[in-house]
């Protein structure tokens, strides 16, 4: 008999998490459930799933850099994402990871099933919604998306968004106060943002952290 591929679900509303567990249970081993980034990473490396199912809206670590950091671990991942906003770039920057899949939040009982069976037989998946979408410009989507922040200033990004002080943001990357302050100083100087609201605006903007975030898992 074959093993029925092992997916792990990322997703910081509980109830959400509950159903698509419901949902994909039928045809699939859920081998776990995490509520944000960094334990996504943690627990990818010791469940190794065949499947991650991730909403990118995630605090401490939005779910798309997440999922990144998975495949450096497990290269052969599958990835299968999940959003309220149905954003080209968004969408364009999951399918720069390879075989990939982009569904909204709103039609995952109707999609995820066939987005994981796509992902599985290697090839991508996004919603029908953007389809009519130029992809051949899907490059320029994808630097649209990244506007050349680092892996380091994309964290600090989202941290200081939710709300982490320099303290909290310190302790979750293992950095002194003072290099997360120099880091924040410089994106602000870089990108013309004269206060938080401006960072918060900008992270939105990049699909760094959610439009209506959960509550923050310390």
């Amino acid at each position: 008999m074959t093993a029925r591929p092992r997916i792990l679900i990322a997703d910081d509303h509980t109830i959400f998490a509950e159903g698509l567990k419901l949902l994909l249970e039928k045809n699939y081993s859920v081998v776990g459930a995490v509520a944000h980034g960094r334990a996504l990473v943690t627990e990818a490396a010791k469940l190794k799933p065949d499947v991650l199912v991730v909403d990118i809206g995630m605090p401490l670590l939005n779910g798309f850099d997440a999922a990144q950091r998975v495949r450096e671990q497990l290269p052969n991942v599958k990835l299968v994402f999940l959003t309220m906003q149905d954003d080209a770039n968004l969408a364009a920057a999951a399918l720069e990871l390879g075989s990939a899949a982009f569904v909204l939040k709103q039609q995952a009982s109707a999609e995820l099933v066939k987005a994981i069976e796509q992902v599985l037989s290697g090839k991508s998946y996004v919603t029908p919604k953007l389809r009519a979408e130029d992809w051949v410009v899907r490059k320029e989507r994808v630097r649209q998306f990244s506007k050349d922040l680092t892996a380091r200033q994309r964290d600090i990004v989202q941290l200081c968004a939710e709300g982490c002080s320099i303290k909290e943001i310190a302790g979750h990357l293992s950095l002194s106060e003072k290099t997360v302050e120099f880091h924040k100083h410089h994106i602000m100087e870089s990108f013309n943002l004269k206060s938080n609201a401006g960072l918060v605006l900008f992270a939105i903007q990049r699909g760094l952290i959610s439009v209506h975030p959960a509550t923050n898992p310390k």
